[in-house]
């Protein structure tokens, strides 16, 4: 009975808690926790910002097309994905057909507090990364919103708060699988 729930995808933008409240998700669910940018790591043998760096955002998204396909493929998962992942059409195909899709909307003073000091995100390394975060909120909070079956505000409150308001609307939307 456990294999026939449909997995569980994470999207938003960078800094709105998507491995953070995926791993509690996971974990009060009884399911196995991916995030695909630690998978795309692995499989590549090296951290994003070399593959940004060598092979470019082009790339890069080439090979998370290719994690999202086998990503989305597996059973009883919860799947955070990168800020990114919308961007690309068969992601958000992927995305769609074949789990529920929670969106974390952050807003751009939420972003940019959560991210301010975390060099790790390429598309951060610039002079004025609240214009980037502005740009990219404007550019995919709509494929956000196309994709997501449940979409849960964030920046308020504590992890455990929004794993509650995600169990609620997981509970309200798809009874049958969340009791």
């Amino acid at each position: 009975m456990q294999s026939t729930l449909p997995s569980l995808f994470i999207v938003g933008p960078m800094g709105a808690g998507k491995t953070t409240i995926g791993k509690l998700l996971a974990k009060h669910l009884g399911r196995t926790f991916i995030d695909s940018d630690y998978y795309i790591c692995e499989q590549t043998g090296a951290d994003i910002p070399w593959i940004f760096e060598k092979e470019g955002e082009a790339g890069f998204r080439e090979r998370e097309i290719r994690a999202i396909a086998e990503l989305t493929e597996l059973p009883n998962i919860v799947l955070a994905t990168g800020g990114g992942v919308v961007t690309q059409p068969q992601n958000r195909e992927n995305l769609k057909k074949q789990g529920i899709t929670i969106y974390l909307r952050a807003n751009v003073d939420v972003q940019l507090k959560r991210t301010s000091k975390d060099k790790s995100r390429p598309l951060l390394n610039n002079p004025n990364p609240r214009a980037v975060l502005q740009s990219l909120f404007e550019v995919r909070d709509p494929l956000y919103l196309e994709v997501a079956d449940v979409v849960v505000e964030t920046g308020e409150g504590y992890p455990r708060y929004m794993l509650k308001k995600i169990m609620e609307a997981l509970k309200e939307k798809y009874p049958e699988h969340f009791v």
